[in-house]
């Protein structure tokens, strides 16, 4: 969770977090702790309680989809458009054990649901079911507020959202990678919903011009709102295809807009659109092998472009929130063997692992990337009271591996695009 673009105030938001935390009614005076991140000075750690086994469930149900489910099980309540389903006899007020839908066969509106699904905790419900599918679109706020989700994460719905965002931890480490400087110009090739952008330009003190790209309209909105709700001014958001962003024409004057000439940038960020199977939590799995394949050319579609628009001396970090090899490592084989122009770089922080063997790299090129692999963390049961005694340097070490499936690799280019390799 980055501390922007204020970073002095992490002393101040820290407390105000704990505070806060203490008086939600699902932590019943438990002391959250609120953790700095000893290797990122703008990243306050957060724990999670769970999975809590003594609450009891309810006659009452509601039947939320999984993408729902997913939100529910870090920190979020349910909200109107996320419920499937509900007993024919809830009400307001009513206790209500709510349950994800993971496979996606519950019918819009049933009044009982016994296809396979998954216990995320109880609320109260807001509305009545009658009310909750009564067809008025404009219902869209919380449908059910969660008082004893079978993990306990806070809720940051307004919690200084002009201070805070939220993201997990190798999204925030993959920033500090590219190491923006004032005054430098960077681009975000695939930047929505804007985290990664607006946690450059905050690195940079505001001083420079990130570009971001995103070629769907109302996520580059997204970017734009969160830029100007974090007070940055030198972000400039486009919606436009990134593998089309290399300008071919030299006598257009785009004055700034995309397609961009070559080399005239002084660091990339390209995250990649991937297959994401390393979100967490995800509780459906809708991948077709079709699917998982076709990320690849993408992506090397995109690193084609972002090495043109790289200046010579400049940094380009490449990261996928995903864990097969043929989108990390195979990209950065076929990279080095593509473009011999790029040099791969040593990263820092160094907070995961080394890449993984089968793409033909090296030891050492391996442990100059990073691979976030969460299934390398033995099982985890945190309950209340594990959580007041635990050191801070252990659940630290804890959120370092216990995150979400994450690759990072960094290249420099040590010299322009045009220049022929001496040893051809």
């Amino acid at each position: 969770m980055p501390v922007f673009p204020k970073i002095s105030l992490t002393p101040e938001v820290e407390n105000y977090l704990k505070e806060g935390f203490m008086n939600k009614e699902q932590f019943n005076g438990l002391s959250v702790p609120v953790l700095q991140h000893p290797d990122l000075q703008d990243v306050l750690l957060i724990p999670v309680v769970g999975p809590r086994k003594n609450i009891k469930k309810q006659q009452c149900e509601a039947v939320v989809g999984a993408q729902c489910g997913n939100a529910v099980l870090r920190g979020a309540h349910v909200y109107v458009p996320g419920i499937v389903s509900a007993s024919s006899f809830m009400k307001a007020g009513d206790v209500v054990s709510v349950y994800s839908d993971i496979k996606g066969k519950c019918k819009k509106g049933a009044r009982a649901f016994d296809g396979t699904k998954v216990f995320l905790g109880n609320g109260i419900s807001a509305l009545s079911r009658k009310e909750i599918f009564s067809g008025l679109s404009e219902l869209k706020g919380i449908g059910i507020r969660m008082t004893e989700p079978i993990y306990l994460s806070p809720s940051f719905d307004n919690v200084l959202p002009s201070y805070l965002f939220l993201q997990n931890l190798p999204s925030a480490v993959v920033t500090h990678v590219l190491n923006p400087q004032p005054g430098e110009k960077i681009l975000d090739m695939c930047a929505a919903p804007g985290g990664k952008t607006t946690h450059i330009a905050a690195l940079m003190h505001d001083q420079g011009e990130v570009i971001a790209l995103d070629k769907i309209s109302n996520k580059v909105e997204k970017i734009k709102q969160n830029a100007l709700l974090l007070g940055l001014n030198s972000i400039k958001a486009f919606c436009f295809d990134g593998t089309k962003a290399l300008k071919l024409d030299m006598i257009e004057d785009t004055e700034g807009a995309p397609p961009f000439s070559p080399e005239s940038f002084d660091r990339i960020l390209l995250d990649a659109p991937c297959s994401g199977m390393g979100q967490r939590p995800n509780m459906s799995c809708t991948w077709t092998l079709r699917e998982v394949m076709s990320y690849q050319p993408l992506q090397r579609k995109l690193f084609t472009v972002a090495v043109q628009l790289l200046k010579p001396g400049g940094v380009l970090v490449y990261s996928t929130c995903t864990i097969t090899l043929a989108e990390n490592e195979e990209q950065v084989a076929w990279a080095l063997s593509t473009f011999p122009c790029l040099q791969l770089q040593p990263q820092e922080p160094q907070i995961g692992g080394e890449g993984m063997m089968g793409a033909g790299l090296s030891l050492e090129q391996r442990r100059q990337l990073q691979r976030f692999n969460p299934s390398a963390v033995p099982l985890q049961d945190p309950d209340r009271d594990s959580l007041r005694d635990a050191r801070a340097e252990d659940m630290i070490q804890l959120a370092n591996k216990d995150c979400i499936g994450f690759f990072i690799a960094k290249f420099l280019k040590w010299k322009s695009t045009s220049e022929k390799d001496p040893q051809k």
